[in-house]
């Protein structure tokens, strides 16, 4: 570790706390104002749309201004959009909150490259525990963002406005932080320079298939789960409390791991590590299926954020063999792309089938993508055996 790294790991601490804010309120505010009672998670999904779309602006500008500018620019997109949605949540526009969540997509899409920037940090043999370690730093989001959301909800008359105006000096504080870290200069491009192989070429690879398979599905059954808990809850009639206290677990799950999941990578390889998460994802679907006690809720909430995290830090580390470091923007923008649009569909998906069909079908739907993960691993572990 290095004070670059440790000043990154807050950055995406605080990353973490906008997402999991997000996530905690958005739903609930959308529903308190949606037309039909379907649309509740389109502000969710909105959120995630908007981050499908920026990733290749994203990858633009990290490509020409480099890692530090472009983190600037996404914060301050953070800092505008936190406004707008306070605004919009005050002046009861659904439809302007849509839109606000969708211009914050802009962050989530640099935020998400905070994770690949922590392996140019670091030494070569530290790599997949300054990816880790980084992620460790979402800890603080899983601590503050659902305090953050319990304790502003009540701060102006309307709910959750203060919430909002809270995420707006989460963003300033992030923009201080960030004007400290030292990435590595863009080199300088030359004349005639190779700029490394064309996308689709990358996109061929079954290491780059693989790893974008299991972040986009992992990341989607997360997000398919997760989005819908709070609903689900209200409906079980829990208080907003008990579902912040769920989703804080949850994203201690998520991040916890992150202090060993590096270490373990580095000594199993990544494979087996996504393995077992795949196999928390499982165990997880199964105690939310057995029932809808505070603590099913909880466990199964944890467990899902155990899950993710063995399978989003593996698939990091699995996809930088698929690119060479001047093929990395393309190749990162593209997984992020593959990511947001996978959470797009299940953040609306999320909603939908929450209020129409219930938590049990939502958890039976989620074993599809589960599956169809654990089918991939399996794929490339026999590619990569014959090739030994």
């Amino acid at each position: 570790m290095n004070a670059n790294l440790i000043l990154l790991t807050l950055c995406q601490g605080l990353f973490l706390t906008n997402n999991v804010t997000f996530i905690a309120i958005n739903g609930l505010v959308g529903l308190s104002m949606a037309p039909l009672g379907w649309m509740a998670t389109l502000p969710v999904m909105g959120y995630v749309v908007g981050g499908a779309l920026s990733t290749g602006l994203v990858a633009k500008s990290q490509s020409r201004w480099g890692r530090r500018v472009s983190f600037q620019l996404g914060l301050l997109v953070a800092l505008g959009s936190a406004l707008l949605a306070a605004y919009a949540a005050w002046s009861h526009h659904f439809w302007l909150l849509v839109a606000a969540t969708v211009i914050a997509g802009y962050y989530s899409a640099n935020g998400q490259l905070y994770r690949f920037a922590a392996a140019e940090l670091s030494a070569p043999d530290f790599r997949e525990k300054a990816v880790s370690l980084v992620l460790a730093g979402g800890l603080i989001g899983a601590i503050i963002g659902p305090n953050l959301a319990s304790g502003t909800r009540g701060l102006t008359e309307t709910p959750f406005v203060g919430a909002y105006l809270a995420l707006a000096g989460v963003a300033v504080l992030g923009m201080l932080l960030m004007a400290f870290i030292r990435f590595p200069a863009v080199p300088p491009k030359k004349a005639g320079a190779s700029g490394g192989r064309p996308l689709s070429e990358i996109m061929r690879q079954p290491v780059f298939i693989v790893a974008a398979a299991a972040a986009a599905l992992g990341y989607g059954v997360m997000n398919l789960l997760m989005a819908a808990t709070p609903l689900a809850m209200q409906v079980c009639g829990y208080a907003f409390s008990d579902a912040a206290l769920v989703l804080e677990w949850h994203v201690i799950g998520m991040f916890a791991p992150g202090f060993f999941t590096g270490s373990l990578i580095k000594r199993f390889g990544a494979l087996p590590i996504m393995g077992v998460g795949v196999l928390l994802n499982l165990l997880c679907i199964a105690i939310a299926l057995s029932g809808v006690d505070l603590h099913q809720f909880l466990l199964s909430l944890f467990l899902l954020g155990v899950g993710w995290n063995f399978l989003f830090t593996g698939s990091t580390t699995l996809s930088m063999k698929a690119w060479t470091p001047e093929e990395k923007d393309r190749g990162q923008a593209a997984i992020n792309f593959f990511v947001f649009a996978t959470m797009a569909v299940t953040s609306f998906a999320s909603g939908a089938l929450v209020t129409t069909q219930g938590w049990t079908w939502l958890n039976i739907g989620s074993l599809l993508p589960v599956g169809l993960t654990g089918g991939a691993l399996v794929w490339l572990w026999f590619k990569q055996k014959q090739q030994r």
